[in-house]
């Protein structure tokens, strides 16, 4: 799984508009392409993909620009990939408009689909764009409070009234 450079882009983005948030006035294109290096071109269309989706409020002409719509803590990645990307659906199955899979009707992963779906969401909407848009040291508390899913946890063995580990 890999995120578009797009999606990649625009969180680049955002997080660089967290960080001017609460200054004076608003941020206009031109300033971000500079400070986030990305293409002009690119920082406008993802500026009226944003502004489409409600994460920034956008204002043209002289003394115009954009803002965040929200303050940074209540906009999380699941919101900017989402307005980017589109719903995020690992497969088909979880895709409820979609019927498009040759094993749907014996497959028996189907159903767990879901609440993996629902993990890697969750994940996403866990983090912030103010956690995103702080210090890397925070990036590392950040990792600790997401569960390793990738392997189980360690259960003690009992011997009597001593925890064996």
């Amino acid at each position: 799984m890999r995120l578009s450079a797009q999606a990649d882009y625009a969180v680049v983005m955002m997080s660089a508009a967290a960080r001017h948030c609460g200054a004076a006035g608003r941020l206009n294109a031109t300033l971000l392409a500079s400070e986030t290096g990305l293409p002009l071109p690119t920082v406008q269309k993802l500026v009226s993909r944003l502004s489409a989706a409600g994460l920034i409020e956008s204002t043209r002409g002289t003394g115009g620009g954009f803002r965040l719509s929200r303050p940074p803590a209540a906009i999380t990645l699941a919101d900017i990939v989402e307005a980017i990307e589109g719903p995020i659906t690992l497969t088909s199955c979880v895709d409820h408009g979609a019927h498009d899979c040759a094993a749907e009707a014996s497959c028996n992963v189907k159903p767990h689909w879901n609440a993996v779906n629902g993990a890697v969401r969750g994940a996403l909407a866990g983090v912030t764009l103010s956690s995103l848009s702080s210090p890397p040291l925070l990036a590392r508390e950040l990792a600790a409070a997401i569960p390793d899913i990738s392997s189980p946890s360690p259960s003690p063995a009992r011997e009597g009234d001593k925890v064996l580990i």
